[in-house]
């Protein structure tokens, strides 16, 4: 079962985190605003559901839109094995999401804590940040502070870290 926009909103009303919408067509990668003309404030983000070599853990990953990240480099970084991309019933059994509708949000359907989140420093000092709802035709502007509150709200800590680059 995917997850629901209206308890991910009840729960921002519940955090007082307040946020703006923007509706548009259905965006199915980061790329995809660039090919509509898209144009909305805030940092544009890529947002890659990743998985160990194993399947035993399973990452976030938060970076600028147009970065192509080295997974290679960022295993061993991390000193893992391999990464690489989760299934899409990866995907929906822990971020309960389709893809192409995966956010930072997405960690309020991670109750069992999961998946990791690392966020690319590189779009870290932003102020405003784009997120799916649980789906792609909305983009909601939510600021840093605010998604600090959400983070602790689901027991998620964000690692800010140095992401390589292909």
């Amino acid at each position: 079962m995917l997850a629901d926009k209206q308890k991910l909103a009840a729960v921002l009303t519940q955090l007082n985190i307040e946020y703006d919408v923007i509706e548009h067509p259905a965006l199915h990668g980061s790329l995809d605003a660039d090919e509509l003309m898209v144009n909305r404030p805030g940092t544009r983000l890529k947002n890659l559901f990743l998985r160990d070599n194993e399947g035993k853990r399973h990452f976030l990953v938060i970076t600028a839109h147009d970065k192509q990240l080295d997974l290679k480099s960022l295993a061993v970084q991390q000193g893992l094995s391999r990464l690489g991309f989760a299934s899409n019933e990866r995907l929906a059994k822990y971020l309960k999401v389709a893809p192409g509708c995966v956010s930072m949000l997405s960690l309020m359907n991670d109750k069992q804590r999961d998946v990791t989140l690392w966020l690319d420093q590189d779009i870290w000092f932003g102020d405003l940040f784009h997120c799916h709802p649980f789906e792609n035709t909305q983009t909601w502007l939510l600021t840093k502070p605010d998604l600090l509150r959400f983070f602790d709200f689901t027991e998620h800590q964000p690692r800010v870290m140095f992401l390589p680059s292909r």
